[in-house]
């Protein structure tokens, strides 16, 4: 029998299973789903020939992660191979001009003129400092820094809310924009404190690694992930969904990539009733609307930029980024809504047949909405993209119960595992210096989904830290 069984195959499980078995224990992975991967699936949704990522599909924050990094060899000797679009995200503006994030600190402080030097200040000391950096912040926020000073200089720019100090720190529409989309992937009113911290460590990461895809597909990296674990004499096992603890082998610790709402139900009256109401109250945040598209040539983007870019946040200026996302976090459907575009087939042409394009966009919608969203999203589309819908060959649309209906971890079709708001941005599921202990009667259980530290995101360091705390036990 196994030292540990690991219940759920998205990037987490298989981070916690790899970090495991690296360390000699024996592991057996199981998985709900016909094939490993939960977030980072790939499949033919709209034509034959044209890949597309059922959920995520850039990741800034998985090559630039601790655990990816430390990974990197094996993982590429599975298949995992990183691309890297020429520009990685811009936000295009009425008048056909556009903010554009380049790889490059400097290029993109030169683009940005007079606020270049603000952007500088911003992001710099993380950047030059990354390694250290992200294994500080990418983890629980109750223990003693390894790099407190680097630490302490982001929290001073991560605890306000990302609209005033994008106001405070710029002086022109670009450099507002861009950091208003990037925190916007907090998926909370930009008005709130701590929203700005997203908007710091997307800009960080993607100076430090970039704004990649996985070539092929983000398929490619739980099947380079489940081949490295394997190797490592691990097993997974799928198509088998746990529902109750007796459907796991005797083990010796026992870690689950699910939301604190699954262990619940898992684990029932074996977690002690007062540590199981604190696991009740957990908040689960907005859902997502997404749009897989096969197109006829590439998005005919009105600036230069954005034809070259791997993502494209779509709204306008700031000010609508805020109203939209304001809008989302008090339970309604936004007129002009904040749109996520990802174009990756520009940079890897295994995505679609020659001379076509897949094409991903997504927009944030209340809890469990049923609100189709497809003409806002197009529209807003078509705002900068004049001619997209001449484009379109096909498209996937998957609302919140269908993104539910892909994971269960994604509850109303919240893609986060759990709202990032208030205090549960450190507080997942509850606040603790060591947040992915469940105590469980008869069972040492961790949980390791992105329900905590660091939250939501294919970096696998929700994973790595409960292996971690899970191997003192073994």
């Amino acid at each position: 029998m196994p030292d540990a069984v690991v219940v759920g195959a998205g990037p987490n499980g298989l981070a916690a299973a790899i970090t495991l078995a690296r360390a000699g224990a024996s592991v057996v992975v199981v998985e709900a789903a016909d094939r490993p991967g939960g977030g980072t699936r790939s499949g033919e949704l709209t034509l034959p020939g044209y890949v597309h990522d059922v959920c995520s599909a850039i990741h800034p924050l998985g090559v630039a992660s601790p655990f990816f990094l430390e990974a990197h060899a094996d993982l590429a000797a599975h298949g995992l191979d990183w691309v890297h679009p020429e520009i990685p995200v811009t936000h295009p503006l009425p008048g056909g001009r556009a903010a554009v994030l380049h790889r490059s600190l400097g290029a993109t402080a030169d683009a940005l003129g007079r606020d270049g030097r603000a952007w500088r200040g911003l992001v710099a000391p993380l950047v030059r400092r990354w390694p250290g950096f992200a294994e500080s912040v990418l983890g629980p926020m109750l223990r003693l820094p390894s790099h407190p000073v680097t630490l302490t200089r982001f929290g001073l720019r991560a605890l306000p809310p990302a609209a005033p100090l994008a106001r405070a720190l710029f002086r022109d529409p670009p450099a507002r924009a861009v950091f208003a989309g990037l925190a916007a992937h907090a998926i909370l009113d930009l008005r709130t404190p701590l929203t700005s911290s997203f908007g710091v460590m997307f800009a960080a990461a993607a100076h430090a690694g970039g704004w990649p895809a996985a070539r092929g597909g983000s398929q490619a990296i739980a099947d380079a992930m489940v081949g490295h674990l394997r190797s490592l004499g691990g097993e997974v096992v799928t198509g088998h969904r746990v529902r109750a603890l007796a459907d796991l082998p005797d083990v010796k610790v026992a870690l689950f990539d699910t939301t604190p709402r699954h262990l619940v139900e898992i684990a029932g009256d074996r977690i002690p009733a007062r540590f199981r109401r604190r696991l009740e109250r957990f908040r689960y945040g907005p859902a997502v609307f997404k749009i897989d598209y096969a197109l006829d040539g590439p998005v005919p983007w009105a600036d230069e930029g954005s034809r070259r870019a791997g993502s494209v946040h779509v709204c306008g200026p700031m000010a609508e980024v805020v109203a939209a996302e304001a809008d989302v976090a008090k339970g309604r459907h936004p007129e002009r809504p904040f749109v996520i575009c990802t174009q990756t087939s520009l940079f890897d042409d295994s995505r679609a047949p020659a001379g076509k394009h897949t094409f991903w966009a997504y927009c944030h919608v209340p809890s469990g909405s049923t609100v189709d969203m497809t003409s806002a999203i197009e529209a807003q589309i078509e705002r900068f993209a004049p001619g997209f819908r001449d484009l379109v060959l096909a498209r996937h649309v998957m609302g919140p119960a269908a993104i539910e209906a892909h994971s269960i971890n994604y509850i109303g079709g919240d893609i986060a595992a759990g709202s990032h708001g208030g205090l549960q941005l450190v507080a997942r599921p509850v606040l603790s210096a060591n947040p992915y202990t469940v105590p469980v009667d008869g069972l040492p259980t961790y949980l390791c989904s992105s329900s905590t530290p660091p939250g939501a995101g294919v970096h696998g360091m929700c994973g790595w830290w409960a292996a971690k705390s899970a191997l003192k036990r073994l």
